[in-house]
């Protein structure tokens, strides 16, 4: 469908999005149309030049880095001369004196408190809900629910409830107390007797009296206890009649009765405009606007048919107790809601310059997410001190985290904002920012609140730009090479001796695989380890069993004995990590290509055909992987760098991407999760007829020219080719 397009000042806006702003996003803040629109028109004319020489610079540097290897092709890598040239050419640059954030107004959950983070597509509003929600998430549903309790000795899941399964959920539960909120003298699973609270005094003794924070009765009868264990809420709920054993017929099997415990879960969640959606129209854009404006303003709602019943869902409300003193707290019933925006590379057609060039997406994003934050300002739903949350991704050094940072002071100053009242958290996702993290920092120091790591962005920029040395390692074995442990050391290393330790978060990527939660359970408790605050896990059952990592671990504590520690050499950040001597033999070659080829159709076809930019894509051996723009980037840069050094063929490539449609067409028409959405379109049928598999092939055969190797400039295109 041809877009519609109004006239304003020098702009050509498209009508949906211009009504939008208009009519819903303006109307209940203090910014009128004629300065909205007058303040964006000079801030887009004025910053576009600006963006397209950071992109210019961009490139110049890459085929700068291209000829450097190209001359030495053959010959080991000296990284004495390397690290030289790099700048001599402005890629690494000197560090600077040593310094302190300054940031300001941060929310106690950036300052104080440790846990899981969830990251959800803008453009679903039962997904928002649900992580939004997600702050508060039953223990006991999610033990139930997954893998973490095997389903041996006769407990199954089942379809309906299992007493056995559930007295083994029970005996977990308990343990977990018992290592959290320890008794005096006594065990939770010794307890035979429902728990007291007389005078607002609890009359169980525990080891440490401090962490019984309030509780809750209901006719006298207790129905909650509030603990708290390294600034985390465990809230233990009490069904004493048995009316809340709504699923079990046998009633509360729990001789103290315990009803359910409910863990303080995902205290942050990013609402993703970037590598989780596909937006490449007003359209789009419009929808996620819509969705982010209902967060602010408290009142989006979804409605959805769950097992042939209508579901209702919105916003959860504060929670509210009685403390240990008699007074009353409340507690915030919601995740803390970041967002991110679109960085420096990609435009939108929903908005036209008066030279009809495409509007730069993440300056866009600036000023509309801004601006819908306005309308939380009155009630403080989500930040308690009125601060702007924006994660910027893919910025390329400190000059680029620079002109973020000119772009926030613009849309303060028209909006009628404070001066840094837009916080920013930097993704260390871009090998030029990884090894200038320090004055990537510097560049936003007013505003920072976090910084984090992600292994799957990073090596695909890593492979890209050091797409002519040879022949990559095989991506299972790039995460033990030495410049990961350096990235990943160094990006916590570099935030705390810039001042984050108890002001600002530093982040963990990842977890992708929703199905396999008891692997997560021995995997990930690595993060907190790492001295990581937060790490990324794919539903709000994950974020209630990653949690426990953060009981288990006191982060600050582990924080703290880092600043000890060695620093990261530049030499091993580095590192690049090719193949030196390849001998792989053809069916280990096939075999990743495989792996790589069925995730990259598993995602575009989705991407461009149905507009689900994240989603749970079965992987080649059919186990369900959480999959965005990032795991598409490594996977199609890895196949293109191997082709390019000759390790596979086009043609083999070619005939492993047709057999793996085939695999995938047949998992998607299997897969429940697709219904609700278009008819799938196969793409085996007819390739040449298939948009979906021509955009899978461009992006490996056309990767080594993609600007820093991303997948966006192709999707978009063949998404609005598809929608058009």
């Amino acid at each position: 469908m041809k877009e519609k397009y109004i006239k304003i000042i020098n702009l050509s806006v498209s009508e949906k999005l211009a009504n939008f702003i208009n009519k819903e996003l303006l109307p209940g803040t203090n910014v009128s149309q004629k300065r909205f629109w007058k303040g964006f028109d000079d801030c887009i004319h004025e910053l576009t030049p600006k963006n397209r020489k950071l992109l210019q610079t961009r490139e110049r540097m890459q085929k700068a880095i291209d000829a450097f290897h190209i001359d030495r092709k053959g010959k080991k890598l000296n990284y004495k001369n390397y690290s030289k040239f790099l700048r001599k050419i402005g890629y690494l640059i000197n560090s600077g004196p040593n310094f302190k954030i300054k940031t300001k107004n941060l929310d106690k959950e950036i300052t104080s408190v440790c846990g899981p983070q969830l990251v959800c597509p803008v453009s679903n509003a039962r997904f928002l809900l649900n992580a939004a929600n997600a702050r508060w998430v039953s223990l006991y549903d999610s033990l139930y629910g997954t893998d973490v309790i095997p389903e041996t000795h006769g407990a199954v899941k089942g379809k309906t409830y299992n007493p056995i399964r559930g007295k083994k959920v029970i005996e977990y539960a308990r343990d977990l107390l018992d290592r959290f909120i320890p008794l005096k003298n006594n065990s939770w699973k010794k307890l035979q007797t429902i728990p007291q609270v007389k005078n607002h005094k609890l009359n169980l003794k525990l080891k440490n009296p401090n962490q019984f924070v309030g509780y809750n009765k209901k006719l006298n009868k207790l129905t909650s206890l509030l603990f708290i264990n390294n600034n985390l809420h465990i809230d233990i709920l009490f069904d004493q009649d048995g009316k809340m054993e709504i699923n079990n017929p046998e009633g509360n099997q729990d001789i103290i009765k315990i009803h359910d415990i409910f863990m303080e879960s995902a205290i942050s969640t990013i609402c993703d405009h970037e590598d989780s959606v596909a937006a490449v129209d007003a359209e789009d854009k419009v929808l996620g606007y819509k969705n982010w404006l209902g967060l602010m303003k408290g009142n989006l709602k979804a409605e959805f048919l769950k097992d042939r019943k209508k579901i209702f869902r919105k916003l959860n409300p504060d929670r509210n107790y009685i403390s240990n003193k008699g007074k009353k707290i409340q507690l915030h019933g919601r995740s803390l809601l970041l967002n991110r925006n679109v960085g420096h590379l990609m435009t939108n057609p929903a908005i036209l310059l008066k030279d009809g060039s495409e509007c730069p997406e993440g300056m866009l994003d600036a000023f509309i997410t801004s601006l819908a934050a306005l309308h939380d300002f009155k009630k403080k739903g989500n930040s308690k001190n009125n601060s702007i949350y924006i994660v910027k991704p893919k910025m390329h050094g400190p000059e680029e985290c620079l002109f973020t940072n000119l772009i926030f002071e613009k849309v303060e100053k028209i909006l009628g904002l404070k001066k840094y009242q837009i916080l920013c958290g930097i993704m260390d996702e871009e090998r030029r920012t990884t090894i200038n993290l320090k004055e990537c920092i510097r560049a936003l120091k007013n505003r920072v609140f976090f910084i984090n790591t992600g292994f799957l962005d990073r090596t695909g920029d890593e492979i890209h730009t050091s797409m002519e040395v040879g022949p990559m390692l095989k991506k299972a074995d790039m995460k033990s090479t030495k410049w990961i442990k350096a990235y990943e050391n160094n990006n916590v290393d570099v935030g705390l001796e810039c001042g984050f330790l108890g002001k600002c978060q530093i982040g963990k990527g990842m977890y992708p695989a929703p199905d396999l939660m008891s692997d997560m359970m021995k995997q990930k408790i690595i993060h907190p380890l790492s001295g990581a605050n937060c790490a990324w896990v794919p539903s709000p059952t994950a974020a209630a069993l990653h949690s426990l990592h953060y009981h288990e671990v006191d982060v600050f504590k582990k924080q703290k004995e880092f600043l000890k520690r060695k620093k990261a050499k530049i030499s091993d950040l580095l590192t690049i990590p090719i193949a030196r001597k390849p001998d792989w033999t053809i069916d280990e070659i096939t075999k990743e290509l495989k792996n790589n080829a069925q995730g990259i159709l598993g995602y575009v076809v989705r991407w461009i055909d149905q507009s689900v930019g994240c989603s749970k894509v079965p992987d080649i051996n059919g186990v369900g992987l959480m999959e965005d723009r990032a795991t598409c980037r490594i996977s199609s840069q890895h196949i293109a760098n191997w082709i390019h050094h000759g390790v596979c063929s086009k043609k083999h490539v070619l005939e492993i991407m047709k057999k793996m449609a085939k695999i995938v067409d047949s998992q998607n028409l299997k897969d429940p999760s697709m219904k609700g959405h278009s008819a799938y379109q196969t793409m085996a049928n007819d390739f040449d007829k298939s948009t979906a598999f021509k955009a899978a092939c461009e992006l490996v055969f056309h990767g080594k020219t993609q600007p820093s190797g991303y997948t966006e400039p192709i999707l978009h295109l063949n998404r609005l080719i598809k929608k058009n």
